[in-house]
């Protein structure tokens, strides 16, 4: 099992961290542009290994996408932050054009490659991927609504005062503050909906405190984060490397589910070897029909961005 990830920065390397710990891959292979980045990040995580009980090998590279040659599963981090008096437009040409070439460069080398986007805006990051390249659909999944739901179980473990592994909760939707659907009604601790220990006023704030959940860790840290979206993609890794059949909510493209086209947006789906198993359909109500409608068209708007 061969996973590479492309962009060596917080993100890509707490990635390489937990699937090294977690001791599922053969081999890691990290790749940034930045001389000499990846392989100190490799070497750096390798000098672990006797001490966290590893045998991954990880190794880094600086633009050689030789060295990715025939990777099972490749994670795209890469794309610049939005910088100040940058336009929303700049930042999206940006970075759909590094994801482009990435994209390109994986495939090239690794035709049966599973890709895995974390990039931003991620909805539209994943939907430029299927646009350009010729990879079936199971095989292109963008991360996102892994790591809202583990911070919507964060913040109903808090309300709750209930360890979090009590807790079963899922968001979907777009990837973005006013995007996300978490689904309060479904949520649940130990089979018990949470409606039955908290208020709706209470259960409110942890919705709203869900969809800011990255908007305060950079407030807080002057960044974005990297341990929980690391973690978030090396669970999707490892559910795609172990066939492990787990359900995620991720970006994926839509073709009348949810009574959606032609978009990629979080919905629930099983992971395994193939990728994406199966799309699962959640029983909305209509309030959450009409959140995931809104939800989709903020996606589209962003999507309108897209020189394809």
């Amino acid at each position: 099992m061969k996973v590479t990830i492309v962009g060596a920065g917080a993100v890509g390397a707490s990635c390489a961290e937990y699937i090294a710990i977690k001791d599922f891959a053969s081999e890691v292979v990290l790749l940034d542009i930045k001389e000499g980045y990846a392989e100190g990040k490799a070497m750096d995580l390798m000098q672990t290994a006797s001490l966290n009980g590893f045998d991954t090998k990880i190794s880094g590279t600086t633009g050689d996408y030789s060295r990715t040659a025939n990777s099972d599963i490749a994670v795209i981090t890469s794309g610049i932050p939005r910088k100040p008096g940058m336009t929303r437009e700049e930042l999206i040409g940006i970075n759909a054009g590094i994801v482009k070439d990435v994209a390109a460069n994986l495939i090239k080398h690794s035709p049966n490659v599973i890709l895995i986007v974390v990039s931003n805006p991620m909805d539209t990051m994943t939907y430029l991927v299927h646009k350009i390249t010729d990879l079936p659909k199971e095989r292109i999944i963008g991360m996102g609504g892994a790591l809202d739901s583990a911070r919507f179980k964060y913040r109903l473990a808090e309300a709750l005062g209930a360890p979090i592994s009590d807790v079963d909760g899922m968001v979907i939707g777009g990837h973005s503050d006013t995007g996300m659907v978490p689904l309060a009604r479904h949520a649940t601790r130990n089979s018990v909906k949470v409606s039955e220990f908290l208020s709706a006023d209470r259960l409110s704030q942890v919705v709203e405190d869900t969809k800011v959940g990255g908007a305060t860790l950079t407030k807080l840290l002057g960044t974005s984060a990297w341990y929980a979206p690391g973690a978030a993609v090396s669970a999707l890794v490892q559910a795609i490397a172990c066939d492990q059949k787990k359900l995620f909510p991720c970006s994926v493209l839509l073709n009348g589910e949810y009574d959606l086209k032609d978009i990629c947006i979080g919905v629930p789906v099983i992971l395994g070897r193939n990728g994406i198993e199966k799309i699962v359909k959640v029983d909305l109500d209509q309030a959450e029909k009409d959140k995931m409608q809104e939800s989709a068209e903020g996606v589209r708007k962003t999507n309108s961005l897209l020189q394809v």
